[in-house]
């Protein structure tokens, strides 16, 4: 658990945005370790004095982070291997008029379908089953050019996770997820005790209910409800403790920002993966995501790089500061820095040893380093320029995993003597020393030398 001064500090952050913000309640957790390592609430789940206080097991409507479990059940079938993402959507769903779209453009909000159902608020009215949802899918942009949040997609995307399994998208996620997971406080639809859904006057402070209902087709846009409890151990899971119900390549695969939040004139810190929302503060990488329905605000968010997460939920339809969520968890970090693993002796084979040390591309010097899980490591030495990961392919060569070199294959050139004459990595050759002449450098070496 947390010192007690880092938790009476976290529980002030959420008294003031409480009482600052006019929430009528709201209520927060800090995950580390796959672990609710704090958690606190404040106000009632009416707003009025005397009622039921909100606490850890309170029960909020989560909004779209419903999409991020629907996006993990699309991920499973994938790597079950009844789907790619690269997939057109008629392959699956045939009775829509958006069959060219593919699921990966769908999850990442890049298929240019429309934002909303054509009929009324989809959100504050009880909703149709999926023949109707069907007959009204539109387009607004060119699919693949350009991000377009649709909730109106996640509809599909239930309906291709239902249709798959021959069950409703909420009974798939229910059995593959929530019951693996002990997140028996998450469910369709509200159970005792829930927050009441309102709207909080912005002159006055006074709230008007807001109506709860099924979303029918749309539900997969934002229909579970869902605690500070349950939602700790979603944040866990996306931090990586999947309980082998995803490969962690799955995971970092969702992670990857595929199309751009571009707004002009401020700078590109947004972006969206394969159903997950992804930040960029600083240089550090968050994901999860947000939520919103008539009554509610919800955020998941997590360090990519550390695990740690927070989860923040509230009942009103408008008023939760921007940034609550990030600035609970940039508390936390900064109270309770992370403690660096001790460092130990490891054991480096012999065919990375003999590859490690300082590499020439041209003049340009690199630093070739082994890693604790065997990989290797390749970047300028002044930390500036190209870097990559990379593994072992199976057969004698390496693989890279991520920068400018992902996917691209690096070989180790010998001499006949079985010594290591320079390495190939994508046509780029790096040798021992600057132009090595003994080297198949491309173009050759000025046989005159260095002068």
């Amino acid at each position: 658990m947390i010192r007690p001064t880092t938790a009476t500090h976290l529980a002030r952050l959420v008294a003031e945005e409480q009482a600052g913000s006019r929430l009528p309640s709201v209520a927060a957790g800090i995950v580390r370790d796959g672990e609710l390592v704090w958690s606190a609430a404040r106000g009632t789940i009416d707003g009025r004095e005397g009622s039921r206080e909100a606490d850890e097991h309170t029960q909020y409507r989560m909004g779209s982070i419903t999409k991020t479990f629907v996006a993990v059940a699309v991920m499973r079938l994938r790597d079950e291997g009844r789907l790619d993402l690269t997939d057109p959507l008629g392959k699956h769903l045939p009775d829509t008029s958006i069959d060219d779209v593919t699921i990966a453009q769908l999850l990442s909000h890049g298929a240019g379908l429309q934002a909303e159902t054509d009929g009324p608020w989809w959100e504050r009215t009880e909703g149709g089953p999926w023949r109707s949802l069907a007959t009204q899918l539109g387009r607004r942009l060119p699919a693949g050019q350009r991000f377009h949040y649709s909730n109106a997609g996640y509809g599909v995307l239930g309906e291709l996770v239902g249709r798959l399994h021959g069950r409703s998208w909420a009974k798939v996620v229910s059995a593959e997820l929530l019951e693996p997971l002990g997140m028996g406080r998450t469910t369709t639809r509200p159970v005792a005790p829930h927050a009441h859904g309102l709207a909080v006057h912005p002159f006055a402070d006074v709230v008007l209910a807001e109506p709860e209902h099924d979303g029918g087709a749309m539900a997969p846009a934002g229909q579970l409800w869902s605690t500070v409890r349950d939602l700790a151990r979603w944040a866990a899971f996306l931090g990586g403790r999947t309980d082998g119900l995803l490969a962690a390549e799955t995971l970092t695969e969702m992670f990857r920002p595929l199309v751009v939040v571009d707004v002009p004139g401020a700078p590109w810190t947004a972006a969206h993966g394969l159903g997950v929302q992804v930040w960029n503060d600083g240089g550090r990488r968050f994901t999860g995501h947000g939520g919103s329905m008539p009554g509610f605000l919800a955020e998941v968010r997590v360090d990519v790089e550390t695990g740690d997460g927070v989860v923040v939920l509230t009942n009103t339809t408008a008023g939760l500061s921007r940034g609550f969520a990030a600035e609970l968890l940039d508390a936390f970090a900064a109270a309770e820095p992370r403690t660096p693993p001790v460092w130990r002796v490891g054991a480096v084979g012999p065919e990375v040893f003999e590859l490690i040390g300082h590499w020439y591309w041209g003049a340009t010097t690199y630093e070739l380093r082994a890693m604790d899980d065997g990989w290797l490591r390749l970047g300028p030495a002044d930390g500036a320029g190209r870097a990559s990961r990379f593994r072992p392919d199976g057969d004698g060569g390496w693989v890279g995993l991520d920068g400018y070199y992902a996917g691209e294959p690096l070989r180790v050139v010998r001499h006949a003597d079985g010594t290591v004459r320079h390495l190939d990595l994508a046509s780029f050759v790096f040798t021992r020393t600057p132009y090595d002449p003994r080297a198949d450098v491309p173009g050759g070496v000025e046989p005159a030398g260095w002068h």
